[in-house]
């Protein structure tokens, strides 16, 4: 009888085991540490222009009400152990150039693990607009671009995340602003995507990503106007970062 006393207490005590590991798996959705690649105690910078920024300076301060945010949000919930560090470092308007002046104080002085940049659309928009500000053609957006990416490697340790920039427009009127943009945005795309194989980089083709979205939704439930994503928009942006970590 102590025999089988003894296996039938074993084999509960057995069932509690992975009764409480299922439990705990669940309740934290937990992934394989392996498959999302932030880990703990690791800081990231986001760095771009208003897309990124979203209020981070004013009312939505530290982390802005975009994408980044939802980002910041959905890791907590589903690894509320890791203790990472989110630093947001965009600024409404920015353009390559300004990243470059700016790249030492909001990025390399935080010896960051992971460096997250979207920049770009406002490179594509001073070619048409008539604010008497400097143009920036491809050329210069990569020059930019390559030295900041470059410094990054010399200076740091980080790994990166690059996003193409993105235009948030379907059958744009014939000899409009738009279609102008759509037709000299892929320069600027192939930029990013001659670092991100340079620099071995994680790459997010965010404008071929919207353009998906836009066969099956209109670009008004994703931007009120083709640059600035509303929640639904930014939710999109969320979504491909945290999958392309493995989230």
């Amino acid at each position: 009888m102590s025999e089988v006393l003894s296996a039938s207490i074993f084999n509960r005590f057995n069932g509690f085991l992975y009764m409480t590991e299922r439990l705990r798996k669940t309740y934290f959705m937990e992934q394989p540490a392996e498959q999302f690649l932030l880990q703990d105690t690791q800081t990231i910078v986001f760095i771009g222009d208003s897309i990124t920024d979203c209020g981070r300076r004013l009312e939505a301060r530290p982390f802005g009400d975009g994408f980044m945010r939802f980002i910041v949000d959905l890791v907590a919930a589903r690894y509320p152990q890791r203790k990472i560090r989110f630093i947001n470092r965009g600024i409404s308007g920015d353009v390559s150039i300004g990243l470059r002046q700016r790249w030492d104080e909001d990025v390399i002085a935080y010896q960051p693990d992971w460096v997250s940049v979207m920049v770009g659309i406002n490179d594509v928009h001073r070619r048409f607009d008539d604010y008497g500000m400097m143009e920036i053609p491809p050329d210069l957006y990569r020059a930019a671009y390559l030295d900041c990416l470059s410094r990054m490697r010399e200076q740091t340790q980080a790994r990166l995340i690059l996003m193409d920039p993105f235009y948030i427009c379907k059958d744009p009127q014939a000899d409009s602003v738009q279609e102008e943009i759509l037709g000299v945005l892929p320069e600027y795309i192939a930029v990013v995507h001659e670092m991100a194989e340079k620099f071995q980089a994680l790459h997010i083709p965010l404008h071929d990503i919207f353009q998906r979205q836009l066969l099956y939704r209109s670009a008004e439930t994703l931007c009120p106007e083709p640059v600035h994503p509303n929640s639904a928009g930014h939710t999109v942006i969320a979504h491909s970062w945290l999958n392309t970590l493995g989230w």
